[in-house]
C-alpha cells in the first residue's frame, strides 16, 4: 500500500491564536511524519498560496484522513482555520 502525504499552505493573520492551534495540533500528531516545515517556499510556476507551507506524511491514504478527521486534530484545525487562510490535500505516493 503506497504511502500519503498532506500538504497544507497556511497564511498566517493571528499569530497568537495560530501558536494555540501549535500546541493542541502537536498532540494530534499520532501516525505523522513532519517531513517538511518552510515558512517561505520557492514557487517554481503558477502562484502558490501562503507563506507557510507544511508537509506530513503517513501509511496509507485511509490513515492520512482518519488524523486528518480525527476529532483530536478537528479540534486544532478549527484553531488553525480561524487563525489562517489555508488549503490542504491529500497526495497518494506511488
Amino acid at each position: 500500500m503506497p504511502k500519503a502525504y498532506i500538504l497544507i499552505t497556511e497564511d498566517v493573520k493571528d499569530p497568537e491564536k495560530f501558536a494555540e492551534y501549535g500546541k493542541l495540533a502537536g498532540k494530534a500528531m499520532a501516525g505523522a511524519t513532519l517531513l517538511a516545515f518552510d515558512p517561505s517556499p520557492q514557487p517554481l510556476e503558477g502562484e502558490w498560496h501562503g507563506p507557510q507551507t507544511v508537509l506530513l506524511e503517513f501509511e496509507s491514504e485511509e490513515a492520512a484522513r482518519a488524523w486528518y478527521e480525527s476529532d483530536a486534530y478537528q479540534e486544532a484545525a478549527t484553531i488553525r482555520q480561524s487563525a489562517a487562510d489555508c488549503n490542504g490535500v491529500i497526495v497518494k505516493g506511488m
